[in-house]
């Protein structure tokens, strides 16, 4: 996403013009954010899977509370509580875009390497997180967007009819899951085209910033959302495992287009479009290349504890064989 969206920034800013070719050319590279976004979303819907169940759905959900109320509740509170709506030039929403969308792909790697497959199947539920209708629905219900109908069912409607199809047909899910890391550069790059460069080098700062509290506000928030589910249902300690909280204190690549497809159905967005585009683009990067330490420090501190992952999962799977000997 971010080599892309840096080409065409660069174009954008010093050679505009190269775009104006006509053809294909023009259609794509300059005016195809709309369709591109729309082929993401009907790809991204098709990835989500009704069917999930038992501690992997619990584990989701749980995280999600965490990452998206605090995402929402900062961006929110910016908006309404701080004089002139921005805190330290971040403005509300480029905080609720990267703070409550996540980086699916690390939070697979990483819990991978330090969680249990309770963790990593994790990813299925937490893919509700990915674009921008998280952040949409905090601006609307908020007062701070006005979606009309027939734009709000437009933009939902690729995602909902991608998600049909995957839930009906596994071929069609993992043909389909090829398409949206493949929409990935191209999106990155017609984003870019509507940046100046200087605007994503002046915005980079407020970005780091904005990644930082990333990590080390909605990671442990969703660790600790976690925490309490483990504690409802009186785990034993050791099985109290946290680890797919912090991995989820990441920024996606593709939350990145999230100010351009608000600015498509609202255009009071296009104004801060490209501040805000060039500020979670900074974030996502600044959360990549911190998260994988946090979780490792998150990984020792539960060892000491003697909290494991396995342990968790051998107490899920004896759960499980009670219920069916019960049966």
């Amino acid at each position: 996403m971010l080599i892309p969206l840096f080409l065409g920034a660069i174009i954008n800013t010093f050679v505009p013009e190269v775009l104006e070719v006509g053809s294909f050319t023009t259609a794509l590279f300059k005016n195809g954010t709309p369709v591109l976004l729309g082929l993401f979303f009907f790809c991204l819907g098709s990835q989500l899977d009704v069917r999930t169940t038992g501690p992997t759905l619990e584990k989701g959900v749980a995280i999600l509370i965490g990452k998206v109320g605090v995402g929402m509740a900062i961006g929110l509170a910016v908006a309404f509580l701080v004089p002139g709506g921005t805190l330290l030039g971040l403005t509300p929403l480029a905080i609720i875009a990267a703070m409550t969308n996540s980086n699916g792909a690390l939070f697979a790697a990483l819990t991978g390497q330090y969680g249990n497959k309770t963790d990593r199947a994790a990813v299925a539920v937490i893919a509700v997180n990915d674009g921008p209708f998280i952040t949409m629905i905090a601006l609307g219900t908020a007062g701070l967007a006005s979606f009309p109908i027939h734009d709000l069912i437009g933009l939902v409607l690729p995602l909902v009819l991608g998600a049909v199809l995957g839930n009906l047909s596994r071929s069609a899910r993992e043909f389909l899951s090829v398409g949206e890391v493949l929409l990935i550069p191209f999106l990155g790059f017609v984003v870019g085209r509507s940046i100046n460069f200087g605007t994503l080098i002046e915005s980079g700062i407020q970005g780091i910033l904005l990644g930082v509290a990333t990590v080390v506000i909605s990671g442990p928030m969703a660790m600790l959302i976690l925490w309490l589910f483990h504690v409802l249902h009186r785990r034993p300690r050791e099985t109290r495992n946290l680890i797919a909280g912090m991995a989820e204190g990441t920024t996606a690549g593709n939350a990145i287009a999230t100010p351009a497809a608000l600015a498509l159905v609202d255009p009071t967005f296009k104004a801060i479009e490209a501040v805000a585009t060039a500020q979670i683009a900074a974030a996502t990067v600044t959360t990549a290349l911190l998260i994988p330490f946090a979780v490792a420090l998150v990984a020792s501190w539960q060892k000491r504890r003697g909290v494991s992952p396995q342990k968790e999962l051998e107490y899920y799977e004896s759960r499980q064989k009670m219920s069916a000997a019960v049966a």
